[in-house]
């Protein structure tokens, strides 16, 4: 069983990847509206709209929100444009909300896959509106292959835009140096145990292994009083670290996706510690979906019955 699982899990990382796959889904009128049904359990919508409505609740329930336009390895330069315009209509929307709010985003949606400089510049763009309008900025970190460009570009920009964090994945051997690399800078660090399918030389696998390199990191931010989000929904790991009053450091917060183990991050709110929710909006949402289903295999159910009776999906109350 435990095999079957792993495949699965390779076939739709594999499947998030496959550019091919991604345009079939989108421009076919049967599939994308079947698929939508699914993806509308971890998406707040297409519209940016839609996704400050569902921001403005958590927000008003206490939360701390992280919003995301979805999008990555843009290589048309004109389709980067709309896609900073696009993040800096919704910092400005996001900042009219609430101050203090994050928004995020793939380097690789706004010109790193073009070239470095044009995500530097567009970066700027970006932290400069996020500035003016108290918002903060979280770079999520994306396959290995970026890696270096992705921190190359965020160590250019942290000091001068300390409203500038960035995410590191836990799975990989190279988080160890860089995280004793990037505690010299001001940025909050996004800790999560990372999506992307990698090779063995690469990074670690899901494994009890993992879960303990996960805490190890955790307790070095903490130790250097360094700004964290710890970025999981692994239920034995978050109580581990409750026992050992990570929560409740002063540096700490708790950050889930929507759509995932709400009950879980309602429990921690009413716990007492400061939680944050992830959502995302935009029609780039196929490799999302993947994801959310290749975390935790038994979500291909949840998928198969939002697509089979939609009206089954509740608004979780958080």
């Amino acid at each position: 069983m435990r095999n079957m699982e792993e495949l699965v899990i390779q076939a739709l990382k594999s499947a998030a990847r496959n550019e091919q796959m991604k345009h079939t889904v989108q421009q076919s009128a049967e599939l994308y509206p079947l698929l939508w049904k699914a993806a509308k359990r971890y998406v707040t919508g297409e519209k940016r709209q839609e996704a400050l409505r569902i921001a403005q609740d958590f927000i008003s329930k206490d939360y701390q929100i992280s919003l995301e336009f979805i999008g990555e390895n843009t290589k048309d330069i004109a389709e980067c444009q709309k896609a900073k315009e696009e993040l800096l209509q919704l910092i400005e929307d996001t900042g009219a909300l609430s101050f203090n709010q994050t928004v995020s985003f793939d380097l690789s949606h706004i010109g790193l896959s073009v070239n470095a400089n044009l995500a530097y510049t567009n970066l700027q763009e970006l932290a400069q509106k996020a500035q003016q309008y108290g918002i903060s900025l979280m770079i999520s970190m994306e396959e290995s292959s970026k890696a270096s460009s992705i921190i190359e570009v965020y160590k250019k920009i942290a000091m001068q835009y300390p409203n500038i964090g960035i995410t590191l994945q836990a799975h990989l051997y190279r988080t160890e140096v860089d995280i004793q690399q990037l505690t010299q800078y001001p940025g909050r660090i996004r800790l999560v145990k990372g999506a992307f399918q990698e090779s063995d030389d690469i990074a670690i696998t899901r494994s009890r292994k993992l879960n303990e390199r996960y805490l190890h990191f955790v307790e070095q931010l903490i130790e250097a009083k360094h700004p964290i989000s710890i970025a999981t929904h692994d239920k034995a790991l978050i109580l581990e670290m409750e026992k050992r009053r990570y929560f409740q450091q002063p540096n700490v917060e708790i950050e889930m996706l929507y759509g995932v183990q709400p009950t879980l991050l309602q429990q921690l709110k009413k716990n007492g510690y400061p939680c944050r929710v992830y959502l995302s909006y935009g029609t780039e949402w196929f490799l999302y979906l993947c994801h959310r289903i290749a975390e935790y295999p038994e979500n291909l159910y949840l998928a198969v019955t939002d697509i089979i009776n939609p009206s089954i999906i509740e608004s979780e109350d958080y």
